[in-house]
């Protein structure tokens, strides 16, 4: 009998991954919280996830040609930023900018805490298939 690890490990996989991705974002919003005209960005979380499980009923999004190879990506993975969405701010400051960086620190606060969870998770789907390899 084969063990399968995507129904084994269930959605912290991809959860981790994403995770991952969206601290990278809100780290972004909070290192140009002072410069002028920056617009935060986040994306939904769990539509993402569902997109990335093959739950979402949502057409895929079209690809970019890259027809040079000068061309760059972009700080953004690809197929994340049709996922990103601009945050609306409570408060705007006068220079454009809509980082509010006590929100964006509270966003990356609670990433974080559920990034620890699922690595968790995933570290006793570990332990338990390796006693079970052990038969412990």
């Amino acid at each position: 009998m084969s063990i399968s690890f995507d129904s084994a490990l269930g959605v912290h996989e991809d959860a981790l991954l994403l995770r991952g991705k969206r601290a990278e974002v809100l780290a972004n919003n909070i290192a140009n919280a002072d410069t002028p005209n920056y617009k935060a960005r986040d994306f939904d979380f769990a539509s993402v996830l569902d997109k990335a499980l093959g739950n979402s009923t949502e057409m895929a999004p079209t690809k970019v040609a890259t027809t040079n190879a000068g061309h760059m990506s972009g700080f953004v993975d690809p197929d994340m930023a049709a996922d990103l969405m601009f945050t609306r701010p409570i408060q705007p400051s006068i220079d454009g900018n809509t980082v509010e960086v006590q929100e964006e620190m509270a966003k990356y606060t609670d990433n974080a805490l559920r990034y620890q969870a699922s690595f968790r998770f995933l570290n006793d789907k570990f332990t338990g298939l390796k006693n079970a390899l052990k038969g412990e």
